[in-house]
């Protein structure tokens, strides 16, 4: 049913204050390292029946979440104001298919620097096999030719969060590229590890993939060996819940994430923010695509599944749905969605883990925000016994929330009307 895997490991507990006036912003002194404003608590408080649960157990359901408030100035240029709730990048979450966006972002940066070689995003790409556990990819049945590119993996990503695609693109990459950039523009906690929802060893995932990219007539343009990353990764001590099953036994200890996939919830908040407005990061910390890159990743952040035909999920209703990984404002609505809103967004799901990445905007009221935000939904810490609280916690706190700060939004006086028209795009649903 969800289109990840993510996880969290429980915070130390931390005061939370009283209501007051929402006009402060003042960030609310804790006596560990997560960040709160003020604002935020009142807020919540504002609405005991949606969030009076979340409030009294922070510390356990390891909620997380950054709100990020959009000014334009009457020459369009963005004024950005940050708030935070109990966000802290020292605390460990597991990241699940969250990851894919910097990937998505870093296969583009990487066909722009290989131009010269006459392989761009939508060139044949086949993927070879040279050690135990890789896998080939000689074709694609959701495209209309059966191609296999860079382009269709990045929107089935996108589009489901597929994880065979990201891992098509993780082989493209290597890991040491993705780790190396990722640092380079000022991620340095980062660390991509592994591929997604396939069962390897720590050593099957440094090895990458052969590939060859085809041209036009058939022919071989592009030859990339397989490639090993020796790096040596800082060492980590992450776990998570208090025992997890292993097969049919259930360990009672904490389940040992150290050597799984880390970026902390800020990270992937500012690298959602570095690719709807570049211009607000240092040229450092930007992904080197063209715009027309950054327009066709935009579009298939806010293209629903039901909307896409290649890949065909348009036909598939009864596994896709208008909504289907859109956590915040949505939840698990089913049904047809205001055609005046769009989220542009990656989520990930997994270990009980909700994670959302959002920016949200409605084109007829005006209104634009960021929101990324974290829930640990499994009430007993036991991992891998499917018994997780998606249903009754996870989506309605996700629902919930983006509501509340959209609410909060449409109240908000703003001196300049946004011009919203970059982000129209022409869905295939259209």
């Amino acid at each position: 049913m969800f289109c990840n895997i993510a996880d969290a490991q429980i915070p130390a507990k931390r005061f939370i204050p009283p209501a007051g006036s929402l006009k402060a912003a003042v960030v609310v002194p804790v006596t560990d390292s997560s960040k709160t404003d003020s604002m935020l608590v009142q807020l919540l408080q504002q609405y005991p029946q949606y969030f009076n649960t979340v409030l009294k157990n922070t510390q356990q359901w390891n909620v997380q979440f950054i709100y990020t408030q959009i000014d334009k100035g009457v020459n369009g240029i963005p004024a950005l104001k940050n708030y935070f709730f109990n966000v802290d990048p020292a605390q460990y979450f597991y990241p699940a298919s969250t990851v894919k966006l910097p990937i998505c972002l870093l296969a583009l940066q990487r066909l722009n620097e290989l131009k010269q070689q006459g392989i761009d995003r939508n060139t044949t790409m086949i993927t070879e096999a040279n050690e135990d556990g890789q896998t080939v990819v000689y074709n694609d049945p959701t495209t209309p030719d059966g191609r296999p590119s860079i382009a269709q993996y990045i929107k089935k990503i996108l589009l489901v969060s597929d994880n065979d695609a990201f891992n098509r693109l993780y082989e493209f990459l290597g890991r040491k590229y993705i780790n190396e950039q990722l640092h380079q523009k000022g991620y340095g906690d980062v660390q991509i590890l592994h591929r997604l929802s396939i069962p390897l060893s720590l050593q099957q995932n440094r090895a990458t993939n052969p590939i060859n990219f085809f041209g036009p007539d058939k022919k071989i343009i592009y030859r990339q060996p397989m490639r090993y990353d020796s790096s040596i990764y800082e060492q980590r001590n992450d776990s998570i819940g208090k025992g997890y099953y292993k097969g049919d036994s259930l360990i009672k200890m904490p389940m040992n994430f150290s050597e799984k996939n880390r970026i902390s919830l800020q990270d992937l908040h500012n690298i959602l923010l570095s690719l709807v407005f570049p211009e607000k990061v240092m040229a450092s910390q930007r992904f080197n695509i063209t715009e027309d890159d950054r327009n066709f990743i935009l579009k298939y952040m806010s293209e629903l599944p039901t909307e896409s035909h290649y890949p065909p999920y348009a036909a598939d209703t009864a596994n896709y749905w208008p909504a289907y990984c859109k956590f915040l404002l949505f939840g698990s609505e089913k049904g047809a969605l205001p055609k005046n809103i769009r989220v542009f967004n990656k989520v990930g799901d997994a270990y009980g883990q909700l994670t959302d990445v959002a920016y949200i905007v409605d084109f007829d009221k005006k209104i634009e925000f960021f929101l990324s935000a974290i829930i640990y939904c499994n009430n007993d810490g036991i991992l891998n016994d499917d018994k997780y609280d998606y249903d009754n916690i996870g989506l309605p706190f996700m629902k919930h929330l983006g509501e509340v700060l959209y609410e909060y939004e449409l109240k908000r006086t703003k001196k300049n009307v946004p011009d919203l028209s970059p982000l129209l795009f022409n869905y295939d649903g259209r």
